[in-house]
């Protein structure tokens, strides 16, 4: 917690602003409630690992399934798994990289590299799906003719791993593992849809389905991957947390007794499950140093209870200056700079 007394908490025009740090807090009369895991997400690094090396071999399968059987469904799930060796790869070592402690450097440590990770593997899933659609466009034209056994044994291996793996990280939260979990649980999907192709190939020995299931898999593969991307980019922007209502976090702010207003609000992620808040607020300028911080812990208590657990606020009193706006105003005037004269 913040030292309210150490100088460095007030600037030059005797202000001071307070960090209220992630904790976790119980209250005597409600043992049970517990913010524990509220805004940790356990790493599965042991079990990404495992993914990884388990991936290679469902590509090291479907590439040779694929020349063998001259299948564009399972060659395009072939190329779907290596995205999966990259996606995982990224993962597994994002994971690593947000075990590391803040530095002077990176103050926030390295929770955004997951946040990176998971749009790096959402873009190439869309290329790798635009590219599947191109070549399946080609083989409506030209036709090809496909071995269906192979289509068969080797989209086999790939639906029952990646189920295997999917369905084992399906319960994390954590955006850049659910980012690898999408390339898994679509990679089942496309596998599964390989071995449908199969059974209609080696029935009716029509072979424009291996283009359609194709044109499939990659409508899947994109649509899943958009929305990563939609997600990953809210963070990286820093734009408001979903699941968070910027007004009735301001409203329940100013509710809070000993509060005359709240301006330049700003809600945002850190990562994903670990949101961040700071803002100033208008206090009573004959109000104690004391007094202000009690404030300040009721506004902690209700905030972490609203998914906020990183909060700095700044204190001021009515006569300094700003604007009554809640949000930001940067229109290229500064209301805070102060001229010293010396």
């Amino acid at each position: 917690m913040v030292d309210n007394h150490d100088p460095k908490n007030y600037d030059d025009t005797g202000e001071h602003s307070f960090t209220i740090r992630d904790h976790h807090h119980s209250h005597d009369s409600h043992d049970h409630h517990s913010h524990d895991d509220i805004f940790h997400s356990h790493a599965p690094v042991g079990k990404m690992k495992w993914a990884f090396f388990l991936t290679v071999i469902i590509l090291l399968v479907e590439l040779a399934g694929g020349f063998l059987s001259h299948s564009l469904a399972l060659l395009s799930d072939a190329g779907h798994v290596f995205t999966d060796i990259i996606a995982i790869g990224l993962s597994w070592y994002a994971l690593n990289l947000t075990l590391k402690p803040p530095s002077e450097n990176m103050t926030y440590g390295y929770h955004r590299s997951g946040i990176l990770a998971a749009f790096i593997n959402a873009v190439t899933l869309i290329v790798i799906a635009l590219l599947i659609g191109w070549e399946a466009y080609h083989r409506f034209q030209h036709p090809q003719p496909v071995e269906s056994t192979w289509m068969f044994v080797s989209a086999g291996v790939g639906l029952v791993v990646n189920l295997y793996l999917g369905l084992g990280l399906t319960k994390e939260d954590n955006i850049n593992v659910r980012s690898a979990v999408l390339h898994m649980l679509g990679d089942a999907a496309a596998s599964a849809g390989v071995i449908i192709g199969g059974i209609i190939i080696s029935l009716t020995g029509w072979y424009s389905v291996d283009p359609i299931l194709s044109i499939l898999i990659a409508v899947l593969i994109a649509f899943g991957a958009w929305k990563i991307v939609k997600q990953t980019l809210v963070v990286l922007m820093e734009g408001t947390p979903q699941g968070i209502n910027i007004q009735k976090i301001a409203d329940k702010i100013r509710s809070i007794k000993g509060v005359d207003n709240i301006h330049d609000l700003h809600i945002w992620s850190i990562t994903s499950g670990k949101n961040a808040l700071s803002c100033h607020i208008v206090l009573d300028g004959n109000m104690t140093l004391r007094e202000s911080q009690l404030i300040l812990r009721d506004i902690e208590h209700e905030l972490i209870h609203l998914g906020i657990s990183h909060v700095t606020i700044q204190p001021e009193d009515k006569s300094h200056s700003h604007k009554e706006s809640l949000l930001c105003c940067d229109d290229g005037s500064d209301t805070h700079v102060h001229h010293h004269e010396h």
